[in-house]
């Protein structure tokens, strides 16, 4: 309850700071820029050597690489045929295609399914979600900002990108079975803990609800995708055709059905892909989700 809370605490403290003529215009760059370079590779340093790899594990691992695939598929021949600018396509690509699996997803798992159903969300999250945002969603943001795929400069960013410079540390750390001493420990976690509220801050600050914006057709489009269409897919996929049974494949569903994730939506505002229209994914989402997950949890307990 108390990560809920914080949830839209932030998104009005960043909606209220608009208004603060003391408050820089562009002060919402300054706090992405924090995010990227100092707490979401605190974070990947903290849960990345901790996480325990097995075959069980291929549920939630394989999900946000598939509900990305199916992001990009879907949106980019939706865009294509209907003659979307590639920013426009890029930014429903990838805000549509990451998931809220832990800022918003691990309260909810938690409050749901207890501390057994937080260790699925957290295989969602960092070795899932946390690394598709930071190779694929990189990738899609460079070749959509710009339209032009230069493989060496994919490569550049994705090898200079800190969160996954991060992530190959931990990956590695993990592998040989280290971690690092309890004191370093206990600043990466501390750090980690502040992409939740200065994420959500920096969203709120870009969130500005136009009724007559031009981006509102494009933002039922992509969350109908994200919190009713992927979660479809995934329950038929997982439950109906492979028959998966048990609290880890519920898990993934739910995790499914969590709504854009944050730092993707910064991330695709930093390479000027409709920071509008991503604010409003996220903005708008959230609190969205919090229905459409509840009617995917009845729908899992009911089958």
């Amino acid at each position: 309850m108390d990560n809920i809370l914080l949830i839209f605490l932030c998104l009005i403290m960043g909606l209220g700071m608009q208004r603060l003529a003391a408050f820089p215009k562009n002060g919402h760059l300054a706090l992405n820029q924090f995010i990227i370079y100092v707490a979401l590779p605190a974070l990947a340093l903290f849960y990345i050597p901790k996480i325990s790899i097995s075959s069980n594990l291929l549920y939630p691992l394989a999900l946000p690489w598939i509900g990305f695939g199916l992001s990009f598929l879907f949106f980019y021949f939706i865009g294509k045929r209907l003659g979307w600018p590639k920013r426009l396509i890029g930014c429903l690509i990838i805000t549509a295609g990451l998931g809220n699996t832990s800022f918003v997803g691990f309260p909810i798992i938690q409050a749901l399914y207890g501390e057994e159903g937080l260790k699925t969300a957290i295989i969602v999250d960092q070795p899932g979600t946390f690394v598709v945002m930071a190779t694929l969603g990189l990738i899609t943001a460079t070749i959509f900002a710009k339209g032009d795929a230069n493989p060496k400069q994919i490569v550049s960013k994705i090898l200079l990108f800190p969160p996954f410079v991060a992530f190959v540390i931990g990956f590695i750390m993990n592998v040989f079975k280290v971690d690092f001493s309890d004191h370093f420990q206990n600043v990466f976690q501390k750090l980690g803990a502040t992409v939740t509220p200065v994420a959500l801050v920096s969203v709120g600050l870009q969130l500005k609800i136009d009724k007559r914006s031009q981006h509102w057709k494009f933002l039922r489009l992509g969350l109908l995708f994200k919190l009713i269409i992927t979660p479809a897919i995934f329950f038929l996929l997982y439950k109906i055709i492979l028959g998966g049974k048990g609290l880890m494949v519920d898990v993934s569903v739910i995790e499914s059905a969590m709504a854009p994730m944050i730092t993707g939506a910064i991330l695709a505002s930093n390479y000027g892909l409709k920071p509008k229209l991503s604010s409003m994914m996220v903005g708008i989402g959230i609190p969205l989700s919090f229905a459409t997950v509840a009617v995917w949890y009845f729908i899992l307990n009911a089958f």
